[in-house]
């Protein structure tokens, strides 16, 4: 299969219309995925492209206009392009009122598939937490909210639950980026009836790959990657370097792409949600979920060339 140049990728992108629910979830759409896009089910809203975006650290406080204007753009262009899934969390500084905001401000909502997190100490905290995220958020659903770092874990599941059955939430999930919750995180997806795991995962740190992404597939349970470009060395140690010959192979023309392309490329095909506060990074994110990802030969080039720098 050839891959899609950027050009071609827009354009038929451009033509593919958008389906969705009247509660704001979103549909499966075959035509994004015919457009282009490497897509997975999601529940609840169906077919949504593997590269969505996260708000840490970008979204945690803009104070003036000159702040926001660049988010908003952002924003709109996502959507735009068929991007579908935000992650946030109250933990992200203002994350969650920002990303209201400016979704509130495009229009945006019924594109999109918002997940956000609860960490809290206790289960009026926690309560207390999940009504403050509809309000920062302009929402009356919310598509998943998970339990941040296995805090508090059997009070946050039970009050997720509750707001699940009630139809104010989608999905149910968990959530850690610390290899040390692994092996209790791993217990929790065999015991628990879970709709979505994230975790850390990038080119280099593999850890998730040797019990949690391979438990995932098993279960047919749908996957967000956070830290999808590390912390910080994957950009580092490839600066000013130019890409591979073999990157052309799976149409990757930037490093992004190409470390997005390897998480989304796992065999229980991942959803990464890379920070993005720019439209530029919207677009090159986004078009790293489009046409051909390394298969497993390629995949093992990509980890002993990080390896090697």
């Amino acid at each position: 299969m050839r891959a899609l140049d950027r050009r071609e990728f827009l354009a038929g992108l451009a033509a593919a219309p958008l389906v969705t629910a009247a509660s704001g979830t979103l549909l499966g759409n075959a035509a994004l995925a015919q457009a282009g896009y490497n897509m997975r089910p999601l529940p609840p809203a169906g077919d949504v492209p593997l590269v969505g975006m996260g708000t840490a650290r970008n979204y945690q406080d803009p104070q003036t206009e000159e702040d926001h204007a660049p988010l908003r753009a952002t924003i709109a262009r996502f959507a735009e392009l068929g991007g579908r899934v935000i992650d946030t969390a109250p933990s992200y500084g203002r994350a969650e009122e920002v990303l209201g905001r400016l979704i509130a401000e495009t229009g945006t909502r019924s594109q999109l598939y918002i997940a956000t997190k609860i960490g809290a100490s206790s289960a009026e905290e926690g309560a207390a937490q999940l009504e403050q995220s509809f309000a920062h958020l302009q929402t009356d659903f919310l598509d998943l909210v998970a339990v941040h770092n296995l805090r508090d874990l059997d009070n946050q599941l039970a009050l997720i639950r509750r707001a699940k059955d009630a139809g104010r939430v989608g999905a149910v999930g968990i959530t850690t980026s610390f290899k040390p919750q692994y092996e209790e995180f791993e217990a929790v997806m065999r015991r628990e009836p879970l709709d979505c795991i994230q975790i850390d995962y990038a080119l280099d740190n593999r850890s998730a790959a040797e019990r949690i992404l391979p438990l995932a597939q098993d279960l047919n349970l749908p996957v967000m990657i956070n830290l999808p470009f590390g912390r910080e060395r994957l950009f580092s140690v490839t600066r000013g370097l130019e890409l591979p010959g073999w990157a052309a192979d799976i149409g990757a023309t930037s490093w992004a792409q190409v470390f997005l392309k390897y998480i989304i490329s796992h065999p229980c095909r991942p959803i990464a949600i890379p920070g993005t506060d720019r439209v530029a990074y919207a677009e090159d994110n986004l078009g790293a979920a489009a046409g051909v990802l390394p298969d497993a030969a390629l995949r093992a080039r990509m980890e002993a060339f990080i390896d090697a720098l």
